[in-house]
């Protein structure tokens, strides 16, 4: 049988499908790997989300296409591009879409003989219960995907057309993965979806979130459980109150608002009202919290006036932590076509500025930490031989982490109480 490797790209949700994709894999005998030397089949799982991402993709696919490999390119790019694909890059062996990977196995069969093309022209995800994961991260934490697709059409977002509409997991099956992966040490598990506060409606009748999190609150053995990628119209006073009471749900809200005014909001048919009284009211409902949020900059028709908006919301605000992008335009989005369009160079001053109001908010948060103990989960050993943690207002990989000096012995997963020293714009300093 045949050894396979996988080059995964792109964002958590697109991690869940290359475990999936490892998971078929195995049930069907293959042997894996995660090192592209091993073999001479390679399927790389990519992003399409931003031009950036697309490019860091298809350099991958060129590399491995120089190299001799046969290439299986399955995830975004292949559904938004599988003809473009196969006709700039002829050597391919495969094109596979978005919610087609459950067919890997018969794709692979056929790669010998002839390109292979398995791209569903109206893509609906449905999440396959039957496939174990195997974990490409082995760490502290995992992603659990409660569901896939979109309902909502934001002007920049391509991704309803790539994935289809919104489509939940049933609660049991969600919970069973969570108790198989605290079965593997996992500590921490982080709920995503293109929006996690929509969960339930559409099998359910209403949303399930806070339901959900009860589930999982329950599961013995499990530190941390946090939720990312919720949605403005969804943060119910429920929902609040429930993560405010959970012990496990850590006290965290990943909110991306986009932007601030409301003029710019109709412009990217987003939900379009003042947030002030609703990030007000989640710090009310949950003491403590951490509030993370992203904003795009250089939409179309964003004049000085409303760049000026948002940067004065955002010193308002003074949220905990905070993305900026600058726009990109993206063919099959509804603001492909939008005139009013911003330059790059005014983009990019927009997206300093709003960084640097940011890193004077971030330093003085970080600070107040200093001289308090906090439970942090331990992710790893750095090279220097400091230990690198994360409290539990940082999620993995976007936000970010504790370095400590210790000569205690710890082990990755675990949440010790860390003593805080020190503090930069994006990182705390401690010891235990």
């Amino acid at each position: 049988m045949k050894k396979i490797a996988l080059v995964s790209h792109g964002c958590a949700k697109n991690l869940v499908d290359s475990e999936l994709i490892l998971g078929i894999l195995a049930q069907n005998g293959y042997e894996i790997t995660l090192n592209e030397d091993e073999t001479d089949v390679v399927i790389v799982n990519t992003c399409s989300f931003i031009c950036d991402a697309e490019r860091e993709s298809i350099r991958s696919i060129l590399e491995l296409v120089e190299q001799g490999k046969k290439v299986v390119v399955t995830g975004c790019l292949a559904q938004k591009h599988p003809e473009e694909l196969k006709k700039e890059i002829p050597e391919l062996a495969a094109v596979v879409g978005t919610t087609d990977f459950t067919k890997i196995v018969e794709v692979l069969k056929k790669i010998d003989g002839e390109f292979v093309s398995e791209v569903s022209e109206n893509p609906e995800y449905i999440y396959p219960e039957n496939v174990e994961r195997q974990q490409i991260t082995m760490g502290a934490s995992s992603y659990i995907k409660i569901a896939d697709g979109c309902n909502y059409r934001c002007g920049y977002c391509i991704i309803p057309y790539l994935r289809g509409d919104y489509h939940s997991r049933k609660i049991d099956d969600i919970v069973t993965e969570a108790k198989n992966f605290v079965k593997k040490g996992v500590t921490e598990i982080i709920l995503v979806a293109q929006d996690t506060t929509g969960y339930g409606v559409d099998i359910y009748k209403k949303p399930m979130l806070p339901k959900l999190l009860e589930e999982l609150n329950e599961i013995q053995g499990l530190g941390w459980i946090r939720v990312m990628y919720a949605y403005p119209t969804q943060m119910s006073d429920e929902l609040l109150d429930t993560i405010s009471r959970l012990d496990k749900v850590v006290k965290y809200v990943d909110i991306p608002l986009q932007h601030s005014h409301p003029e710019m909001l109709k412009l990217m048919s987003r939900p379009s009202f003042d947030y002030r009284p609703m990030i007000e009211n989640i710090r009310k409902r949950i003491p403590g919290v951490s509030i993370r949020t992203a904003f795009i900059v250089g939409y179309p028709g964003e004049t000085e006036e409303h760049f000026e908006h948002l940067c004065e919301f955002v010193r308002d605000m003074k949220f905990d932590r905070m993305g900026v992008f600058k726009y990109s335009r993206e063919k099959g989005t509804p603001s492909y076509k939008m005139q009013n369009r911003v330059g790059a160079r005014l983009a990019n001053q927009r997206y300093k500025k709003l960084m640097e109001i940011q890193q004077g908010i971030s330093i003085e948060r970080n600070k107040s930490f200093v001289g308090k103990l906090v439970p942090c989960i331990i992710e790893c050993y750095s090279d220097e031989g400091e230990v690198i943690a994360r409290t539990q207002f940082d999620a993995p990989e976007i936000d970010g982490v504790v370095n400590i000096k210790t000569d205690k012995h710890v082990v990755p997963g675990d949440i010790e109480l860390v003593r805080i020293t020190g503090a930069t714009e994006y990182d705390l300093m401690g010891e235990i």
